[in-house]
């Protein structure tokens, strides 16, 4: 029996003892999060503010919901801000500390009761301790009343350099840009353009060429003795150049035969004696042909005969074309165009530079 009562009992005990640590470790389990509320100034003046500090303390792999909070925090104690969380990691990243601040103030004397703030960490519940707040009105001594003064007028805030430097910095950099921009308008007027003037010598008319060319070959009395090839090669070539000249085909690459069946549908008279140089030439030129020295004479007058018989005479009332020509040199274009181009760039950057000073001065004085 007795052996029976000393196991009953210690059955007991060992239930009391784990409800005991049950109770305990209940506990435990809440301390993980704390929730802590406090007040900058217990005692305020009508119109004044304090802040109003809530910290939570967690697990970094809790989840935190803050309260939200509306216009007042109960009548009479108007929130004027709330400030974003601040947040810290504690204890080797494992521990959340997550402060928020709000800005409060009242308009009532008395003595208000700020109830607890409440946040849910995992959906579950923790609340703060609660807060008192005393607003004490502004004490007036209705005694005397030779001693209440009306409002104060503006006062006048004296300059400082902080506030003059823009403008002073703004005025410095107008006067340089705008000196420097004066400079290259006096550089650009007196860089006047450097002009070249070409003399165009005027285009001689056909006939009046090919007949210097033919007398320059006929002072050449050496190839009409000893160079007959030369001769005709230079004297067939000036009339080739004429007839392309006078009668508007391409005499320069074609043949005798072709050149003479196309000025036959021209002019049939001159062509006879232009027919005999030419098959001179070409008995010269290709199967080496002596040909005598009345021979040579012969068609030189032959040719001269063409050129006289087929030339246009030169209109004298016609407008003669320029003698001649000013060029303006591509270098001293190219420096007026970069002053144009500084004087721009400088005139804008100074007028930007006016504009923001005189907006400082109406920003200062006005």
């Amino acid at each position: 029996m007795k052996h029976t009562l000393f196991d009953g009992g210690l059955s007991w005990f060992k239930v009391c003892c784990c409800m005991l640590l049950l109770w305990i470790s209940v506990p435990s389990a809440r301390a993980q999060v704390s929730v802590e509320a406090t007040i900058d100034s217990l005692q305020l003046l009508i119109g004044e503010q304090t802040k109003v500090r809530l910290q939570v303390s967690m697990d970094a792999n809790q989840k935190l919901r803050l309260p939200v909070v509306a216009d007042t925090l109960v009548r009479g104690v108007e929130v004027l801000d709330v400030a974003k969380p601040d947040t810290q990691l504690l204890n080797d990243n494992k521990r959340w500390l997550i402060s928020q601040e709000y800005t409060i103030t009242s308009f009532d004397s008395a003595l208000y009761y700020l109830p607890p703030f409440e946040v849910l960490v995992n959906d579950q519940s923790y609340r703060s301790e609660a807060l008192a707040l005393k607003v004490y009105s502004v004490p007036v001594d209705t005694l005397h009343p030779d001693q209440f003064f009306g409002p104060k007028g503006v006062q006048e805030v004296p300059l400082t350099w902080d506030d003059v430097a823009p403008l002073v910095y703004a005025l410095l950099l107008m006067i340089i840009l705008g000196g420097v921009s004066v400079f290259f308008v006096i550089r650009y007027r007196n860089n006047k353009p450097i002009i070249k003037i070409i003399r165009v010598e005027p285009k001689l008319p056909p006939h009046q060429l090919a007949m210097k060319k033919i007398e320059e070959i006929k002072a050449d009395k050496m190839a009409r003795a000893n160079d007959p090839k030369k001769y005709y090669t230079e004297l067939t070539e000036v009339i080739r150049m004429y007839i392309r000249e006078r009668f508007g085909f391409n005499a320069m690459e074609m043949t005798s035969a072709e050149i003479i069946e196309r000025l036959l549908q021209e002019d049939k008279e001159s062509v006879k004696d232009l027919r005999t140089l030419f098959e001179t030439a070409d008995l010269v030129k290709f199967a080496k042909h002596a040909p005598l020295m009345n021979e040579n004479d012969m068609n030189l007058v032959n040719a001269v005969d063409f050129i006289n018989q087929t030339k246009v005479e030169e209109d004298p009332n016609a407008k003669k074309g320029p003698t001649e020509i000013k060029v303006e040199e591509k270098r001293s274009k190219q420096g007026r165009i970069v002053l144009l181009a500084s004087i721009a760039v400088t005139g804008l950057a100074a007028v930007v530079a006016l504009y923001v000073a005189v907006r400082h001065i109406i920003d200062l004085f006005f």
